[in-house]
């Protein structure tokens, strides 16, 4: 799998990662045998990269991985967590610095691990940004070998830019896909120049670019794909991307005739991603082994021509951008 550099934090990994977000909670139930076998097949397939976080299952998917990480000890993976959403409401106000070693040690035990890759605000505030503070507790975490990196995971461009701006910060994680376009025109270009990672998340836009859905489709009641359409639970934009499902399923219709022979839709969708200047990795989920092992090869599939790239370009502004370009 081709390898790229994950901004400041200088390690390089494979430009298609796991998600491992389904492993803990929020999408139906996955067992812990599938769960480990999930993990097992993506890092077999060429997977270096494994993004978690410490609410996921309350801790659950960190613990998992962490069972997984002592059973191969050296399988050569960076794995990222994210910290924050544990605490509700959330305020600016929870972000200090003992807070983020209470955070990071529990973090530290799940995985089973002194030092953490990769640390990220988990959606933050926006008003967490501009606080310098925040970013100093984060530098205090690195001088105390709590963390080797830290990054955010952001809900718009303008908190990706606002962090791109901050010289610690190693990576940002946006949403992008073939219905969020957003990032592609400024701030992927400022995280370029900047040397800061871009971790591309949602990147099947909840299962919706994997082309498998219709009218019909139904989700479990612990599925946020069914809980939070209209952002119950959570920002609505990690759901379906903010996408109307309706509006998703047309858009997806008009996207299928340019899938390439020979691979599948959401290989199409991970390509599209990965053939952008400036993504470091994409992290789709998976719910078992052969979802891995599809996801990981599209890797290796042919990068799409400029006249692909444009026929997704006029689907996105006939359709979607109405929706979502002045959102996120």
């Amino acid at each position: 799998m081709e390898q790229r550099v994950l901004g400041r934090t200088g390690r390089r990994v494979g430009v298609v990662g796991l998600g491992a977000w389904q492993l803990g909670a929020d999408w139906g139930q996955v067992s812990e045998a599938d769960a480990l076998a999930t993990l097992s097949a993506a890092v077999d397939a060429g997977v270096t990269f494994i993004d978690t976080a410490d609410v996921y299952g309350d801790g659950l998917s960190e613990r998992l991985i962490g069972r997984f990480l002592k059973s191969r000890p050296d399988a050569g993976l960076t794995v990222a967590t994210k910290m924050g959403r544990r605490i509700m409401p959330q305020e600016p106000g929870i972000y200090f610095l003992d807070n983020f070693r209470a955070w990071t040690d529990r973090s530290r035990a799940n995985l089973g691990v002194d030092v953490l890759d990769l640390v990220q605000l988990h959606c933050p505030p926006t008003a967490v940004y501009s606080t310098d503070s925040v970013f100093d507790a984060l530098d205090t975490l690195v001088a105390e070998q709590r963390i080797a990196a830290y990054g955010v995971s952001v809900e718009t461009r303008a908190e990706a830019l606002a962090a791109i701006a901050r010289p610690g910060v190693a990576s940002v994680q946006l949403i992008l896909n073939m219905l969020r376009l957003g990032p592609l025109d400024e701030v992927l270009p400022a995280a370029r120049e900047a040397g800061v990672g871009v971790i591309a998340r949602v990147p099947l836009a909840s299962g919706l670019l994997s082309g498998k859905y219709d009218e019909h489709t139904t989700f479990p009641a612990d599925d946020h794909r069914n809980y939070n359409r209209q952002g119950e639970a959570f920002d609505i934009g990690e759901t379906f991307s903010g996408v109307d499902f309706a509006t998703g399923l047309a858009a997806v219709r008009r996207l299928a005739p340019l899938v390439p022979d020979g691979v599948s839709m959401a290989q199409f969708a991970l390509r599209w991603i990965i053939d952008q200047p400036g993504v470091s990795v994409v992290i789709p989920g998976a719910r078992n082994p052969k979802q891995a092992q599809s996801n990981a090869a599209a890797a290796t599939s042919p990068s799409l021509a400029p006249q692909t790239l444009q026929a997704v370009r006029e689907v996105y502004d006939d359709l979607i951008a109405a929706q979502v370009a002045s959102r996120w």
